[in-house]
């Protein structure tokens, strides 16, 4: 049997934009979520990859190294 994989928008898939307080300053952040995908550009020269987890927690898997602090901050803006 073959499954189809789920490719319909999840929940609060697009483009996000905010001001995020970043080492010591306001930066532009960038976030485009795609299914359980986050991928983060801050000021235009720092990009990670986000992970949203089964339990809601959200785990970096690539990129430049984020504090937790940024990535609580991007899930509390994107996930709510």
């Amino acid at each position: 049997m073959i499954e189809d994989k789920d490719t319909s928008p999840a929940d609060k898939d697009g483009k996000y934009e905010f001001a995020m307080h970043y080492s010591g300053r306001e930066v532009p952040t960038r976030v485009q979520k795609d299914q359980n995908k986050l991928i983060v550009n801050i000021d235009d020269n720092i990009d990670a990859e986000l992970t949203i987890q089964e339990d809601g927690s959200i785990t970096q898997t690539g990129g430049s190294e984020l504090p937790d602090s940024a990535i609580d901050y991007i899930k509390k803006r994107v996930l709510g």
